[in-house]
């Protein structure tokens, strides 16, 4: 059972999903405008938000960005526009899944179950000691933190599943499908979506990918997570530098 937030303003799609996700046995809220979602999600827990986009006062990727703004709960995009470029650029912008109406009930209820699935296994599979550590930066995957020398980084769910990951075997290059298969839940999609998590990531790590610290991208191979190298010795006291 889970706790859903349903924003749709057609009220005949609204009632359709509250009675099925109800009969389903998940608890469920709704509204129909996207100012009403944010005041949901600032004042309820929710396992999963179902979101449409063609809201009566804002549009729904707009509200995606700011949903994305307060908290990492998981969002399906559920919408009639059907363009790839606006899928990759909703998943790029922190959706999680994306479903074109109209859908069938299970269709959704199946999409439900996966993300649920990751989101819960991401949030329990390491127990307590497994914090990763590969030189300043520390990943705490059961308390989903990360600290680079000491600060606090503040990343969004994305960002820590990639770094997690990635932290996780520090010094192995994972190919780009592997990402997209271990953190997005994706047997296929475009290289974009990882681009610019990276760049996020990288940002927020202090480096570019033309300075690289930590994230290193080989370019047609993959990416890898290592300690920065380390500079050169200092020369012994009274000996000149070679």
């Amino acid at each position: 059972m889970a706790s859903v937030l349903v924003v749709e303003d057609d009220q005949f799609v609204r009632s359709a999903l509250i009675r099925h996700l109800t009969d389903a046995s998940h608890t469920v809220r709704s509204v129909g405008t996207a100012l009403e979602a944010l005041r949901e999600v600032a004042h309820f827990r929710f396992d999963v938000v179902i979101l449409d986009l063609g809201l009566p006062d804002l549009d729904g990727s707009e509200a995606l960005k700011m949903l994305r703004g307060i908290t990492d709960v998981p969002v399906i995009i559920a919408t009639a526009r059907d363009d790839e470029t606006e899928i990759v650029r909703l998943l790029n912008a922190g959706a999680d899944d994306y479903l074109t109406k109209p859908f069938s009930v299970d269709h959704l209820s199946a999409r439900m179950a996966a993300v649920l699935r990751r989101s819960r296994s991401g949030a329990g599979e390491a127990p307590p000691s497994s914090v990763l550590r590969v030189g300043g930066l520390t990943v705490d995957p059961l308390r989903r933190q990360a600290d680079l020398d000491g600060t606090r980084l503040d990343l969004t769910r994305r960002e820590f599943d990639l770094l997690a990951f990635l932290a996780g075997r520090p010094g192995v290059v994972v190919p780009r499908r592997e990402l997209l298969a271990e953190v997005w839940q994706q047997s296929y999609g475009d290289d974009q979506t990882i681009d610019v998590h990276l760049s996020w990531l990288r940002r927020k790590l202090g480096e570019t990918a033309a300075r690289p610290r930590y994230l290193h991208t080989l370019r047609g191979v993959g990416v890898k997570l290592e300690p920065p190298a380390a500079p050169p010795a200092a020369p012994p006291a009274g000996e000149p530098p070679r």
